[in-house]
């Protein structure tokens, strides 16, 4: 069980650092750039710590997915991506 909230924070710690990235505007705003770098370490911490309980190949497919499809309705909502039928 707590091989997947360690799984979970790591997805959410990911999809916060990507997203900061988005604000940091190429890494020339100070704070978003900082809490980038913040939650990228805390998201492979989280996802070591989620390896010590889960195989490699089941963290790291849900990690990727999850991750990936958060960031692609982040991006619709928060950027005004576009997500036509071809992107999905």
């Amino acid at each position: 069980m707590i091989g997947w909230v360690y799984l979970l924070l790591a997805i959410g710690f990911e999809v916060a650092a990507a997203t900061c990235m988005k604000l940091s505007d190429s890494l020339s705003r100070p704070w978003p750039s900082a809490l980038m770098a913040i939650f990228y370490i805390l998201c492979f911490l989280a996802m070591i710590k989620s390896l010590e309980h889960l195989q490699i190949g089941v963290v790291y497919a849900i990690w990727a997915g999850a991750g990936t499809a958060a960031i692609a309705i982040i991006g619709v909502m928060m950027f005004n991506d576009t997500m036509p039928w071809i992107k999905i």
